[in-house]
């Protein structure tokens, strides 16, 4: 568990200017800790208590984020396939094993790595994959055909060779669609006209309670890597997630009954390892 009490909890959080990143520096400066933010597009000086840009996949660079630092937050990632599928891989993984490996070797003890629910496949499936079952847990075969889902999945596989190999804590949490206030609701509109074309099943969660849980990932007290779905408990749809399963994924099993509108993932981990549980709904 990192120390926070004292107050000189100092992180470096990546990918700072995109959506989550922002949340992120501004909801841990909210608790009185010191933020490094880093992103390849330029930063505002008043964003953190120090702001720098630069490649991830500089060794050099890495390095020198990471000093000093208590804790890491990598956030920083094409987060999609298209349009250049060379640069989101060589991005998102290159950049992915440069932080996590310069923080181990540093001697930072906590590590956060965001992944993404679309590392199992269905959100950007070509041929339409479902599920083999749900409630879908974090064990579920790996069955992603793009890019960005390959990138997610190594970065993963990244984070655990840091774990084994620097001894640190790693948290490796799965996000879906991220989004609060007009972002939220056009997905929201999207979903209600096409309930088909969601192939993320359906899932989200509020940036402030992803910012949230990035909080909870770096003060609850694990050791060892911990892969963990961070999802709100209900969906996007308007229709109850069992009929929609049946009607788009009728293949998949379900090992449980799926009340309601209750997300199609499963959110023990995250309520059991974090003691999380997102506080915003659209409902």
């Amino acid at each position: 568990m990192v120390q926070v009490a004292s107050g000189i909890m100092k992180i470096l959080v990546t990918g700072a200017a995109g959506m989550l990143g922002s949340a992120v520096v501004a909801h841990l400066r909210s608790l009185g800790w010191t933020v490094r933010a880093h992103d390849l597009s330029p930063l505002d000086p008043a964003q953190a208590d120090e702001v720098v840009t630069g490649d991830l996949r500089d060794p050099e660079l890495a390095h020198q984020l990471v000093d000093g630092m208590a804790a890491v937050v990598h956030a920083a990632a094409i987060p999609s396939p298209r349009p250049d599928e060379q640069a989101v891989f060589t991005n998102n993984v290159m950049s992915a094993y440069q932080v996590l490996d310069a923080a181990g070797r540093a001697g930072v003890q906590r590590i956060v790595y965001v992944s993404s629910l679309s590392v199992l496949g269905f959100a950007y499936s070509f041929h339409r994959s479902s599920p083999e079952f749900a409630p879908v847990t974090e064990t579920h075969p790996y069955v992603s055909e793009d890019v960005y889902g390959l990138s997610k999945h190594i970065g993963e596989r990244i984070a655990i060779t840091t774990s084994l190999r620097w001894g640190a804590t790693m948290v490796s949490l799965r996000f879906p669609f991220l989004g609060s206030g007009e972002r939220l609701r056009g997905h929201l509109n999207h979903v209600r006209e096409s309930p088909g074309d969601d192939r993320g099943l359906w899932a989200w969660l509020d940036t402030r309670d992803a910012a949230r849980s990035i909080e909870a990932a770096l003060t609850s007290p694990l050791t060892g890597h911990h892969l963990i779905n961070i999802v709100a408990p209900d969906t996007t749809a308007v229709e109850p997630t069992a009929e929609l399963l049946r009607r788009y994924h009728p293949s998949t099993v379900l090992t449980e009954p799926i009340e309601g509108f209750a997300t199609p993932f499963s959110t023990t981990r995250s309520r059991e390892l974090l003691g999380f549980t997102a506080e915003h709904s659209w409902r």
